[in-house]
């Protein structure tokens, strides 16, 4: 995913992806129960309102989030650095399929690769 620009109001970023069938209950089992130290670095990386959604009748994980911060790069590459948060993505990884043609992990795509998570395009908002 390409650098947000800072605009001095968050940026609201949604993505996607398909969730193995047999990994249903597992996904939402870890995310009952999501790492502190994930959500610390969820934090210190400028990401708020962050939520994931789950369409059963697809298979398929929407997650939207704002990002607050003025150094996406930086930022993002302070997530992947962090070893619980590539031991968490290893994990979650195993239960997705990336729609992204050549992604090959969260990780990987933190290093140059294809964005694991299908990127979307705003074409409304309302904030009134």
């Amino acid at each position: 995913m390409g650098s947000p620009k800072s605009t001095g109001e968050p940026k609201r970023i949604a993505q996607w992806i398909h969730l193995k069938k047999d990994r249903v209950e597992e996904y939402k089992q870890c995310h009952a129960a999501v790492w502190p130290a994930v959500l610390e670095q969820i934090k210190d990386s400028n990401i708020v309102d962050y939520s994931i959604f789950f369409d059963a009748s697809r298979s398929v994980l929407f997650a939207s989030f704002k990002y607050v911060g003025t150094d996406w790069d930086a930022d993002m590459a302070a997530m992947a650095a962090n070893p619980k948060v590539q031991e968490w993505w290893s994990m979650t990884d195993g239960m997705q399929t990336s729609p992204v043609d050549g992604a090959l992990g969260s990780y990987a795509a933190s290093q140059g690769a294809p964005s694991w998570w299908g990127q979307t395009e705003e074409v409304f908002r309302f904030d009134g």
